[in-house]
């Protein structure tokens, strides 16, 4: 049988306490390598378009709006500072990917929308992502993709 990193560690726990059912360890340490894994796969792809993570994920927000939205619901979206976002799409608008227009309603807010070529590049990456992110599951059949999907879903219901 085939070990990783994990098994290594769990089997220097039961070699120094046997007593301790260090099991938890093996779940969590994995869900932790595979994301150390996935974020370096993932933040190449972003790479190879010249974005970061969270400009990708301002993008791919506007992406799936169905409307302009306000700086305000993209950084409560995205969890980030209103000065964090501020910044990021301070970044986009000079690269003319995204355009703030001014609200009709408000004049102290705005209303942020992709422009034309930002509407381009988000789906030559989402479809880049897409791949990669196939391929990096592609170890698991359909059945076992959707079984540790269900898996993933089920922790963070009880844990978010």
């Amino acid at each position: 049988m085939k070990t990783d990193h994990v098994d290594t560690i769990l089997a220097q726990w039961k070699a120094q306490r046997p007593d301790l059912d260090c099991s938890p360890m093996g779940v969590i340490g994995r869900v932790g390598r595979a994301k150390q894994l996935m974020t370096i796969r993932v933040d190449g792809v972003f790479k190879q378009f010249d974005l970061s993570n969270i400009e990708f994920d301002i993008l791919a927000s506007l992406r799936r709006a169905s409307e302009a939205v306000t700086p305000t619901e993209l950084y409560q979206t995205l969890m980030l500072s209103s000065g964090a976002m501020s910044t990021r799409v301070d970044g986009l608008v000079k690269r003319g990917l995204v355009e703030r227009q001014a609200s009709e309603i408000d004049r102290r807010s705005c209303l942020v929308t992709l422009t034309t070529e930002g509407l381009v590049l988000i789906d030559k990456v989402v479809e880049a992502h897409v791949d990669n992110e196939r391929e990096m599951l592609s170890s698991l059949d359909d059945n076992e993709q959707a079984q540790l999907a269900a898996l993933l879903k089920k922790w963070l219901m009880a844990n978010e």
